[in-house]
């Protein structure tokens, strides 16, 4: 299958469109969170720690259900709703932000909030999918997905350092909550194609059960999902508290940290035009190979000399960090029942970022 013809798609277009709207957003929000929080008067790596851990674990306590009630109640509506209130949510932060002023506590129950809705989302976007494109275009229409969503991230990590500079972080975070309100409305016109599920009686745990049997059935999937924990371990705690601060100490700030999220956000791009033609034979192998790319990036980050030498570094993981999304989802979206692809989704989203700090 053709790129035109996964382009041709009736509902294709809107839905890469919807994702490009929100990873906007999302490519300005962790430098806009990340430089506001340090910008407080009482602002510290320990404050940033604390958010972005509530975040996670509101997250990781709401995944395993977040794929049972998507399953149920239908993907795209879950999206569509869960998208429009956390931007909604988000907003609230905004205003105090903008005051100059954010108390512990409402960075706490907003974000965390924010973390529980995203424990919906992910599940259910996730098994959108193949309800949108036929199986022979999947790889392509996944990789075509994480192009719109990268050039989406390029362009808000490209514009946060500016924005941030000129205008603060309450304007850059306002912009990513819009763009989570646009995005959910688009995306709920979606609702049709994934219907609740037809006649179905059981209760929320008895398809909570249903799914994690259906999830360990696949070992290949079990044994992925506990190494990418260690991965995203690695990468998150580096990416979204320690650069930031190296960024602060050793370069410029924002404008040098965005430059560096920029770069590993031109990677994903990379990825994505790569995934479009790739054929490995062992397609989780060459996934497990590609990660060792993490090293490179966390040798650069310890030993901070040269910004060039980091943003090189991020530009070759954000390729296989693509790499990953397209290949390994395509899988998911070949190999796993369609009843149940949501649950297991939330699983692996589960164990993959159950470590994440």
């Amino acid at each position: 299958m053709q790129i035109s013809q996964v382009l041709a798609q009736p509902h294709a277009k809107k839905f890469f469109i919807a994702r490009f709207i929100s990873n906007y957003g999302n490519g300005m929000s962790p430098i806009a969170l990340a430089f506001g929080i340090l910008a407080l008067p009482n602002g510290s790596a320990n404050l940033l720690g604390l958010t972005l851990g509530v975040t996670s674990a509101m997250f990781i306590l709401m995944v395993p259900f977040g794929g049972v009630i998507a399953d149920k109640y239908g993907r795209a509506k879950m999206v569509g709703l869960t998208d429009t209130l956390a931007g909604l949510i988000l907003f609230i932060q905004v205003f105090y932000f903008a005051s100059g002023d954010v108390p512990l506590a409402v960075l706490l129950i907003v974000n965390g909030c924010y973390g529980i809705l995203s424990g919906i989302f992910w599940p259910a976007f996730t098994g959108i999918m193949p309800s949108i494109v036929p199986e022979a275009g999947l790889q392509k229409a996944n990789a075509v997905n994480s192009l719109a969503a990268n050039a989406g991230l390029i362009l808000g990590a490209a514009s946060a350092g500016i924005l941030i500079d000129t205008y603060g972080a309450a304007i850059t975070l306002g912009i990513d909550a819009a763009s989570f309100v646009i995005a959910g409305v688009l995306v709920s016109t979606l609702s049709h194609l994934t219907p609740p599920m037809a006649n179905n009686t059981n209760t929320m745990m008895k398809d909570f059960v249903d799914g994690w049997r259906v999830f360990k059935s696949f070992n290949w999937i079990v044994i992925v999902v506990v190494s990418f924990s260690f991965i995203v371990m690695c990468w998150a705690a580096a990416e979204n508290v320690l650069g930031p601060l190296i960024a602060l100490e050793h370069f410029n700030g924002a404008k040098s940290w965005s430059v560096v999220i920029t770069a590993e956000s031109a990677g994903l791009v990379v990825g994505a035009l790569v995934a479009i033609k790739i054929k490995p034979k062992y397609p989780i192998r060459f996934l497990q190979i590609s990660s060792f790319t993490l090293c490179f990036y966390m040798f650069s980050l310890a030993k901070p000399q040269s910004l060039l030498v980091i943003a090189i570094c991020a530009f070759f993981f954000g390729i296989t960090l693509d790499l990953w999304g397209t290949l390994w989802y395509t899988a998911l979206h070949r190999m796993v029942p369609r009843d149940a692809l949501s649950r297991v989704s939330s699983f692996d989203a589960m164990g993959a970022l159950v470590f994440k700090p």
